[in-house]
C-alpha cells in the first residue's frame, strides 16, 4: 500500500478566464501545452474552471470542453470555483471595471492585461484590493512580454528611479522604420499596418500615442510612487510625421521614434508621448518592426534596457502567466510597488527640460529670408547648432525645406519661435518642431 496522502497534495490554483481573443486563447494553449511545468514552477497545479467571452462558437483553435462557460464576465467573477480572475476583455469602462470591481469584492486575485482600466482608474482598484486583501498582477499590460513591471517593482525596487522612457507601441514603430526602409508616406503605411490587422479598432489609440500613454501611466506610477495620472500626460501621436522628416532626421543621423518620457523634477511630475529624434546609433534608435524597448535610470544600477516584442498571443500571454505563477508561489506585492494609501498626487509638470530641437520650415524663396528666421530664433534665445538648406521642394514651387538643429533650449523657447515664425511672412505651411531626446 502507498504511504502517499492525497491529503498534502497542493490545491490546484483555480483560474476564471475573461475574454478569449488573441490574448485569453494564447493562455489557455499555455495551460493546456505546460500543465507539468507549470505544476513544478508553481508549485501547485494551475487549472482553469471557467471561461467566458461574447462569443461561444468563434472557432478559437483550442478546446473549452473541460471548463464551464458564462455568458456574463460578471457572473464569472463571482463563482465560488475561482481563486484568481483574469480580465483579458479590455476597455477602461463596462463590462471589464465591473467584473474586475465585483472579483475583487469576491475575494479573487485579479490578473489583467487592461492598461486602460488601471492607467484611469487604477488608484480606485488599488485601494479596493488592498482593502480587500487582494491582489492586481498586471505585467501584460505594459509592453507585451517584457517583464518591465516585475523588473521595476522587485529587481530595481532599491532604486530611485530618475526616467523612465521607452517605445511602448509596436504598431508605430512598425509604421515609422517601415516608412523609413521602404521610403513610403505615411498613409501608404498606415493602410497596410490596417490589412496586416496591427491596428487597433479605433486607430488613434496607437497612432495618436493614447495607447501608449496608458502603458506610460502605469511605469510612472510604479518608478515615482505616485497615483496614476493619465490625464496629466502630454500626448502627441505620429500622424505629422512625414516621409520627409524620416529622411532629413536620416540625413543628420537620427531616427524618429514615438518616444515616451517620465520623470520627476522639483516642479512636478514630467510625463509625455512624442514623437522625438534618437540618435540612430543609439538602442531606441536601432529598434525595428513591432518591437518594444523600455529604458529605465535608477541612481545605484545606471540605465537598463529592456528590448521585446510589445504584442501579440504569445508574448502577452506569456506575461499573463508569469502573474498567475505569481499568485500561485504566495507572492504578495501592492499593486503599484508600494501601499495604494502611499502613492503621492504627483503635481503635473509640463517639460522645461531642456533639449536640442529638430525643425523643419518651407522658406519662401525671398531675400532676406533666412535672416529674419534666425533672427526670430535669436530673440526666442535659441541658438542654430545646424543647418541644412535643399533645392526647391517638388510640392510646393517657390519653396524650398530648411532643417535647423538648435543647441539646447527650453520648450518655452521653441513655442515662442514657433508662433513668431509665420509672422516673418517668409514662411509656407507649418513649421514642423521634434525634440532630440538624449538617450
Amino acid at each position: 500500500m502507498s504511504s502517499h496522502s492525497t491529503a498534502s497534495e497542493p490545491k490546484p490554483l483555480r483560474l476564471g478566464i475573461a475574454g478569449l481573443g488573441t490574448v485569453g486563447t494564447g493562455t489557455v494553449k499555455i495551460i493546456q501545452n505546460h500543465a507539468a511545468l507549470l505544476s513544478k514552477r508553481a508549485g501547485r497545479p494551475i487549472a482553469i474552471t471557467a471561461v467566458s467571452a461574447r462569443d461561444r462558437h468563434r472557432n478559437r483553435d483550442i478546446d473549452l470542453s473541460d471548463y464551464a462557460w458564462e455568458a456574463d464576465a460578471r457572473v464569472l467573477a463571482a463563482r465560488e470555483d475561482i481563486d484568481v480572475f483574469v480580465e483579458l476583455i479590455g476597455g477602461d469602462e463596462g463590462i471589464a471595471r465591473e467584473a474586475m470591481t465585483i472579483a475583487l469584492k469576491a475575494g479573487k486575485d485579479v490578473v489583467t492585461a487592461n492598461k486602460a482600466l488601471l492607467a484611469i482608474h487604477g488608484q480606485e482598484l488599488a485601494e479596493l484590493a488592498e482593502a480587500n486583501g487582494r491582489l492586481i498582477r498586471f505585467e501584460a499590460a505594459v509592453a507585451g512580454g517584457i517583464p518591465v513591471i516585475k523588473a521595476m517593482t522587485e529587481s530595481l525596487a532599491g532604486n530611485q528611479i530618475r526616467r523612465v522612457m521607452g517605445v511602448m507601441n509596436g504598431t508605430c514603430n512598425y509604421i515609422l522604420t517601415r516608412m523609413e526602409n521602404a521610403g513610403l508616406p505615411y498613409a501608404e503605411v498606415f493602410e497596410e499596418a490596417r490589412k496586416l490587422g496591427y491596428l487597433e479598432a479605433d486607430p488613434t489609440l496607437d497612432v495618436g500615442g493614447i495607447d501608449a500613454s496608458h502603458k506610460l501611466t502605469l511605469l510612472a506610477s510604479i518608478a515615482f510612487g505616485t497615483k496614476p495620472a493619465f490625464n496629466a500626460v502630454e500626448i502627441e501621436g505620429i500622424e505629422r510625421v512625414s516621409i520627409d522628416d524620416i529622411r532629413r532626421a536620416a540625413d543628420m543621423g537620427y531616427r524618429i521614434k514615438l518616444l515616451g518620457v517620465a520623470q520627476m523634477t522639483a516642479r512636478g511630475l514630467e510625463q509625455r508621448m512624442s514623437p522625438c529624434l534618437v540618435p540612430a546609433d543609439s538602442p531606441l534608435g536601432q529598434l525595428q518592426g513591432g518591437t518594444n524597448m523600455i529604458v529605465v535610470e535608477g541612481d545605484s544600477v545606471g540605465q537598463i534596457v529592456l528590448r521585446g516584442a510589445g504584442a501579440g498571443e504569445g508574448p502577452t500571454a506569456s506575461a499573463v502567466m508569469s502573474d498567475v505563477i505569481e499568485i500561485a508561489r504566495n507572492v504578495r506585492l501592492p499593486v503599484f510597488g508600494q501601499p495604494a494609501s502611499t502613492l503621492l498626487s504627483s503635481q503635473a509638470a509640463r517639460t522645461a527640460v531642456p533639449a536640442a530641437y529638430y525643425l523643419r520650415l518651407e522658406l519662401a524663396d525671398k531675400p532676406g529670408a533666412l535672416a529674419k528666421v534666425a533672427s526670430v530664433l535669436g530673440d526666442a534665445g535659441i541658438s542654430i547648432d545646424r543647418m541644412r538648406q535643399y533645392g526647391n521642394d517638388r510640392h510646393q514651387q517657390g519653396a524650398a525645406p530648411v532643417l535647423i538643429v538648435t543647441h539646447k533650449t527650453t520648450p518655452d523657447a521653441i513655442d515662442h519661435a514657433i508662433e513668431a515664425l509665420p509672422r516673418t511672412g517668409v514662411i509656407t505651411g507649418e513649421p514642423v518642431e521634434l525634440r532630440i531626446e538624449e538617450v
